[in-house]
């Protein structure tokens, strides 16, 4: 039976590459939360674009963001949600004008964003994944467009994490790649230098979930392929150019560019772990942020 009443709730992820929200409907079956996803929306407004090479969210950018914060707003009204959750990463978090923008959206608009950081946001991704989780030593790698967030685990045991200024849509704007990868490098190592054997690896963010959709060794009912495979579809994508990519590999156009540089920051992390095996449970902010409201709405 039905633990709980059902509840409609809505989550915007604020990404540096692409903005997403998702409507759902929720309950509680026999201890378990079910979750039937009623709406969802990627746009593609990529404000770590200017971030990341501006320092700032530029006027023409900041207009279409509010217009798509109203968009969204008049979808919170048709569906009468229970509550909302919207959070923003690092493209926001970085702006000069990022707060006044979110304070701009909250008296012209009245949505409140949650400008969150690294580690609230590596904390949000991990309630989506611990199902995933087993007794193997396990590195969490979740690469997006501004930040690439590492959680490492021990027995289902959280032991350590960090967020790296690291992203798919960074490394197209910043030339400092190789310096934030070495350090990314040296905290893993060490962090995992008294855990013997080898680690498995999760990933999430839209990236990994298109190399595994587009892998060929894979097992679709563990969601799991390894890490020859990655480098297989990899060097698949990078032989063609962007426009290419679009066709021949069905990539959004805010996808194909950044595909392969958020593949080599997995594949960095896998190594440096001794990651053979990729799990890819096709989750991530937004999931998190959902399970986050509904825990909110069941104990008010």
């Amino acid at each position: 039976m039905f633990d709980s009443p059902f509840y409609k709730i809505a989550v915007v992820d604020i990404g540096s590459n692409a903005i997403r929200f998702q409507l759902s409907r929720i309950t509680t079956y026999e201890g378990l939360p079910m979750i039937k996803k009623l709406e969802y929306v990627r746009f593609p407004l990529r404000l770590g674009h200017d971030v990341f090479s501006k320092g700032s969210i530029l006027a023409e950018t900041e207009a279409k963001f509010m217009k798509l914060m109203r968009t969204f707003q008049l979808l919170l009204e048709l569906y009468e949600v229970e509550d909302y959750m919207i959070c923003a990463t690092s493209a926001m978090r970085e702006a000069d004008n990022g707060r006044e923008i979110a304070q701009k959206v909250l008296k012209e608009i009245g949505l409140k964003i949650l400008i969150i950081d690294g580690d609230e946001e590596a904390d949000l991704v991990n309630t989506a994944i611990v199902s995933y989780l087993d007794d193997r030593n396990c590195i969490h790698v979740d690469v997006g467009g501004g930040s690439t967030e590492l959680n490492l685990y021990y027995q289902k045991e959280k032991f350590a994490s960090k967020s790296f200024k690291m992203g798919s849509v960074r490394e197209l704007e910043h030339k400092e790649a190789n310096d934030m990868r070495e350090k990314m490098r040296e905290w893993i190592n060490r962090k995992i230098t008294k855990y013997e054997g080898e680690f498995v690896a999760i990933g999430t963010g839209g990236n990994i979930t298109k190399i595994f959709d587009l892998a060929t060794h894979k097992n679709k009912d563990l969601r799991s392929t390894d890490i020859n495979e990655v480098i297989r579809v990899r060097d698949m994508i990078a032989q063609y150019d962007i426009k290419e990519r679009e066709v021949r590999f069905s990539l959004n156009e805010n996808r194909s560019d950044v595909i392969i540089p958020a593949t080599e920051i997995y594949l960095e992390a896998m190594r440096c772990a001794r990651a053979q095996n990729l799990i890819v449970p096709d989750v991530g902010l937004k999931d998190g942020m959902i399970l986050s409201l509904y825990q909110k709405i069941i104990k008010k």
